[in-house]
């Protein structure tokens, strides 16, 4: 078995685009969360609460034709995948047309935009809008797609969709690849824009916050006032690669990938099953050849939902137990959806190098019915950390874990 490490990460966040950006929005306490003033004309929606990236445009270098295929979500996923291999050193590296690097990467849906042309065929009968390259626009591997042609990746490639565990599944199948030893590199991650159709999903589940008028006080993980998500944009990649391989070319090294696993519940599409969290908990750790004492910090999924939030912190602390650090990203850039799992650990990786950690923005008192947790509050932590989990989990009763080890 091959060991596998993180040896470059790009984020497209709207928290900021550098680690040293993101950083400082957590540190500061500043969540992404605002008024989507464009949501007004929608009967019918109640949240009109969003955390998009306001300044993402077209980087000036990208040509008309390589874009023609993007839609937001593929062009977001792109550009994070170029940070990345700028980060790892990698940009016009031979390895990447070798066949040994390739491409794992997910997102819940394409760019929504296409899917509305294809939608005006069928409500009104015309094909106006629709062109020859809308279905790569709309389909939900257009991030993955689009990644491996824009980077000349020619190695395998995994498509993930499975809503809010899309880019940790991708992390997760990209270590595998490489452990096995049937790849040496793989851009691995996910993308997500922002959509109000995407915030309607959620509010017909009254699981959405309403707290229109005040932004910055919402989402709110694992709080007693919490009221539902709110939903978010952006990408991340992370850039995996055996350790041999990196070792030889003198790469920087942030991090080791020790253990993966996914699961299913099984049971209710949209409720969350304590006992198949626990379970998927458990396996990481066995996959990893850990124990639940070997975790020194936990990235929780952290929606900040009902159901979402008592399932997660009750599985946590049957599994881990309640003295491990626990934290929520989502607090901050609200539900990235496809985007989540990668940018957490991206977060995660960073703040084990840095040895600070942030808080959950906005828990002030734990809700009773969440699990007894060293939930970070307050103004982050600094504690050193070795080795820490990052949670996800998604609708179909999708569950992910993943675990690194800071080298």
């Amino acid at each position: 078995m091959k060991r596998v490490v993180v040896t470059g990460m790009g984020c497209v966040s709207a928290l900021g685009y550098s680690w040293q950006e993101v950083g400082d929005s957590l540190k500061n306490c500043r969540n992404a969360i605002c008024y989507m003033e464009e949501w007004d004309q929608y009967e019918g929606l109640f949240t009109r609460l969003g955390g998009p990236i306001l300044d993402f445009e077209k980087p000036t270098h990208y040509s008309r034709k390589a874009v023609r295929t993007m839609g937001r979500v593929a062009l977001m996923s792109v550009r994070a995948s170029e940070l990345a291999l700028e980060d790892a050193e990698l940009i016009g590296s031979p390895v990447l047309s070798s066949g040994n690097a390739g491409v794992s990467y997910g997102s819940s849906t394409g760019s929504t935009s296409a899917i509305a042309d294809f939608g005006n065929m069928l409500l009104n009968k015309q094909t106006e809008g629709l062109n020859a390259t809308s279905y790569i626009r709309m389909m939900s591997h257009t991030a993955a797609v689009n990644i491996g042609i824009f980077h000349g990746l020619k190695g395998r490639i995994y498509t993930t969709s499975s809503a809010c565990t899309s880019s940790s599944q991708g992390i997760g199948y990209g270590f595998e690849a490489i452990r096995n030893g049937t790849q040496t590199i793989m851009l691995c991650g996910g993308g997500e824009e922002l959509c109000p159709t995407e915030a309607a999903v959620f509010d017909t589940l009254y699981a959405t916050s309403t707290r229109n008028d005040t932004p910055e006080l919402t989402p709110r993980p694992f709080d007693k006032d919490r009221d539902g998500l709110v939903i978010g944009e952006g990408a991340c990649t992370l850039v995996l690669e055996e350790l041999e391989h990196a070792k030889a070319r003198g790469a920087a090294i942030y991090a080791e990938v020790l253990g993966y696993a996914t699961n299913s519940d099984g049971s209710h599409v949209t409720r969350p099953d304590q006992d198949s969290i626990c379970t998927v908990l458990k396996m990481a750790l066995e996959d990893a050849g850990l124990v639940a004492n070997d975790i020194q910090y936990i990235s929780a999924h952290g929606t900040a939902t009902d159901r979402g939030d008592v399932a997660e912190s009750h599985a946590t602390f049957q599994v881990l137990g309640g003295q491990i650090p626990i934290s929520a990203l989502k607090s901050y850039t609200g539900h990235t959806l496809g985007a989540c799992g990668a940018t957490e650990a991206f977060a995660t990786i960073n703040m084990m190098k840095e040895g600070w950690f942030h808080p959950t923005l906005n828990l002030e008192t734990v809700a009773d019915d969440c699990a007894s947790l060293d939930y970070i509050m307050g103004t982050g932590r600094e504690m050193s950390c070795e080795i820490a989990m990052s949670n996800n989990f998604a609708f179909g009763g999708i569950n992910t874990s993943l675990i690194f080890r800071q080298l």
